[in-house]
C-alpha cells in the first residue's frame, strides 16, 4: 500500500500568508525570492526546496506541523490523484483546509499511513506520528542521489532544534564552517540556527529519520 499524499502544500502556505494579512510580494521581499516564484509554489505550478520551505514557515511564524495536518478526505493514493481528481484542483484544495490541528497522528502508523510531503531538489518527507499540542516535526527523510536541502547551494537557518540518525546511504552535512559525512548509524544534534544544508553526492538514496524541535 502505498504512503498517503499530502494535499498541495502551496495551498496551504497560500491560506496561512492570507490568515496573516501578509501580501505576496511582502512575503517574498522577507525570504528573498521574487513574487512569481512565490505564486507558482503557491499555485503548485512549483516544489518548494526544503530550505525554502523553512524560510516560509519562519517568515509566516508557523511550524512545518501544520502542512502536513489535513482531514482523512483530504488524502488520496498516487493512482486516484492520476485518474481523478488532480491535486492541485478547488475541491481538494478546500479539503485540505478542513484541517484538524488537534489531530493526533498514531500511536501506531504503518508504512502505508505516513503522510508524504514531496519536496524540491530530491527531498521527501514522510510524517511518522503527531502527539497534539506539541510542536515537533517527527520525520523519515529521503534524499535521492542528488538531492539537497537547498537548490541554490546556499545554507538555510530557522528556529528550533533538530535531531537526525542516518540509517542508509551517505549524507553531506555544510554547518556552519565544517562539513560533515553522515553515514549509517551516525547521529547529528544542532541549533536550527546554525547555518546548515544537508546534500546527498551518493548513487544511493540517503534515509534518516530527523526530529525536529521548533520554537526556541
Amino acid at each position: 500500500m502505498p504512503p498517503a499524499a499530502v494535499p498541495p502544500v502551496g495551498a496551504r502556505i497560500r491560506q496561512a500568508r492570507l490568515e496573516r494579512g501578509t501580501s505576496l510580494r511582502a512575503l517574498a521581499r522577507e525570504i528573498g525570492m521574487s513574487a512569481s516564484l512565490v505564486s507558482q509554489i503557491e499555485n503548485g505550478k512549483s516544489q518548494p526546496s526544503v530550505s525554502t520551505l523553512y524560510a516560509i514557515t519562519t517568515a509566516l511564524g508557523i511550524s512545518v506541523e501544520p502542512l502536513f495536518d489535513a482531514g482523512e478526505s483530504a488524502f488520496v493514493s498516487p493512482a486516484t490523484t492520476a485518474s481523478g481528481t488532480p491535486p492541485g484542483t478547488v475541491v481538494h484544495a478546500l479539503a485540505a483546509f478542513a484541517a484538524d490541528p488537534g489531530r493526533r497522528i498514531g500511536p501506531l502508523v504503518t508504512p502505508g499511513e505516513r503522510e508524504v510531503l514531496e519536496l524540491d531538489s530530491g527531498v521527501a518527507w514522510e510524517r511518522l506520528g503527531h502527539v497534539p499540542g506539541t510542536d515537533v516535526d517527527f520525520l523519515l527523510v529521503t534524499y535521492r542521489p542528488g538531492g539537497a536541502s537547498s537548490s541554490s547551494g546556499g545554507l538555510m537557518r530557522h528556529t528550533g532544534t533538530e535531531y537526525g540518525y542516518l540509517t542508509s546511504g551517505e549524507l553531506i552535512l555544510t554547518l556552519g564552517f565544517y562539513e560533515h559525512t553522515l553515514r549509517p548509524g551516525d547521529a547529528v544534534c544542532f541549533e536550527s540556527t546554525t547555518p546548515h544544508r544537508y546534500r546527498n553526492d551518493g548513487a544511493v538514496p540517503a534515509v534518516g529519520v530527523w526530529c525536529v524541535f521548533s520554537g526556541t
